[in-house]
């Protein structure tokens, strides 16, 4: 790229660095969505990224932003920077599909809160992306931007190829299991899921209202850090929410750890489901931490912990998506997930939620003795677009409502990106994040593992 094409490395930046540049008029908002315009109308043919874009309205936004910085009003710590939004999330005046035909033409009266949160934070919300149907695993049409043979992953196919390709800077999905990590991880750039509540959910498609739970996209850790503070706070309406000081995640993401962290390797179960490439990275990974990385072993209940995760998450969707059936064309995947939802009895529903108070019980002593969880982020490279990949590496994390993070550190035997996930305690999100920017920095000197869009 480079003077060649100076847009293009523009759109390969951070976005903290475009950001710096927006906030002290050396980049104006409109040139930036005009370059993510260009790099949309260049790519989304082949990757289909998008399920709603509104070029006009995009750059509307933009006028109004560079006028208020030159007016010199304050401006937000997001300011003029485009984001891609996941159609289950409502945004005034966009159509709110949900990855269901029907649902197309359904435009949003009212922001959902993080809609709302993006524009006092003076972001662009630049269009919606396109998700798996009704968020669960019928894969849309999105494309892998490395290898459009395979899926980006999902639900959040488009928000994580969309930054992949450089067509945004940052962009917002939703984990009920691996929505966030998994696509992060098969797109080559960073995921960042927080602590179950911390981003609260009003105005966003309800399929497991004890699992769901919001995340965010960007090319470094940095990125994520600044989008989920920006996102972050307490609302009344969504009961998973609860009061709490701001919790500081750039600041303390950029910061330097007083001592150096302790990772705790962990082959979580599902581990003979890891390809060679990734058991093989994996293991290079911590011997090359020496003594900053030890191998533990999850105590042997945490076997269950996948089909506890699905048990809750059939029998809460079975109930929210009840109008589905009578409503919508849906596909055999989707009716045969709630029809096992609507057959779980109440006794082993409720079961399964009270055993998530067991498997953090034993999380305790590997929390106590280490900074985060190692493990993988996704089984290996992206697979074919017939799926959206295997969460088996995520759900229990979602189960726990911990905080996990997805970092594109390794490459398959055949080029394709493949994602190093760490996972810290509950309310651990900052610290966290310190510890994967830590890593990045230990492994590289560049700032970000992801340099440049494919």
């Amino acid at each position: 790229m480079g003077h060649a094409d100076p847009k293009g490395a523009l759109l390969a930046l951070p976005a903290t660095e475009v950001r710096d540049r927006l906030a002290s008029g050396a980049l104006r908002a409109v040139e930036l969505v005009e370059a993510c315009l260009a790099r949309i109308a260049a790519r989304e043919p082949d990757v289909r990224a998008w399920a709603f874009l509104d070029g006009a309205h995009a750059l509307a936004q933009a006028r109004a932003l560079d006028a208020r910085r030159l007016s010199g009003a304050p401006i937000g710590p997001l300011h003029g920077l485009p984001v891609g939004v996941k159609d289950v999330i409502d945004v005034r005046g966009m159509p709110t599909g949900h990855g269901l035909a029907d649902r197309a033409g359904r435009v949003a009266q009212t922001d959902a809160f993080v809609a709302a949160r993006l524009r006092a934070a003076g972001a662009i919300l630049i269009g919606k992306t396109a998700t798996a149907e009704a968020a669960f695993l019928e894969p849309p049409a999105t494309r892998n931007p490395h290898d459009p043979a395979r899926t980006p992953g999902g639900s959040s196919s488009g928000s994580a190829a969309a930054v992949a390709a450089g067509m945004v800077p940052l962009a917002i999905g939703t984990q009920t299991g691996g929505s966030v990590i998994r696509p992060a991880a098969f797109c080559g750039i960073t995921g960042f899921k927080p602590s179950f509540g911390l981003i609260p959910r009003t105005g966003v498609l309800s399929q497991s209202p004890s699992l769901d739970t919001m995340g965010v996209f960007g090319r470094s850790v940095e990125d994520v850090a600044l989008l989920a503070e920006a996102l972050a706070g307490h609302d009344p309406a969504d009961p998973a929410s609860e009061p709490m000081p701001a919790p500081r995640l750039p600041e303390t993401a950029a910061s330097a750890p007083p001592v150096a962290p302790t990772l705790a390797f962990v082959r979580p179960p599902g581990w003979e489901a890891a390809s060679e490439d990734m058991r093989l990275a994996l293991e290079e990974l911590a011997s090359l931490l020496g003594r900053d990385c030890i191998a533990l072993d999850l105590p042997p209940s945490f076997g269950a912990a996948a089909d506890l995760r699905r048990r809750i998450n059939l029998a809460e969707m079975a109930h929210h998506y009840a109008d589905l059936e009578a409503q919508a064309p849906l596909s055999p995947l989707l009716r045969e997930a709630l029809a096992e939802g609507r057959a779980i009895p109440a006794t082993d529903y409720l079961r399964a939620l009270e055993a998530r108070s067991d498997l953090l019980a034993g999380l305790a002593p590997i929390f106590h003795r280490c900074d985060a969880i190692l493990c993988p982020a996704a089984p290996g490279p992206a697979p074919g677009r017939e799926t959206t990949g295997d969460a088996i590496f995520n759900g229990l994390w979602t189960l726990c409502g911990l905080p996990a993070i997805t970092l594109p550190l390794f490459a398959s035997s055949e080029g394709l990106p493949m994602g190093a996930q760490l996972v810290g305690p509950r309310g651990g999100d900052a610290r966290l994040l310190r510890t994967a920017r830590w890593l990045v920095g230990r492994l590289s000197p560049s700032p970000s593992a992801s340099e440049t869009a494919p």
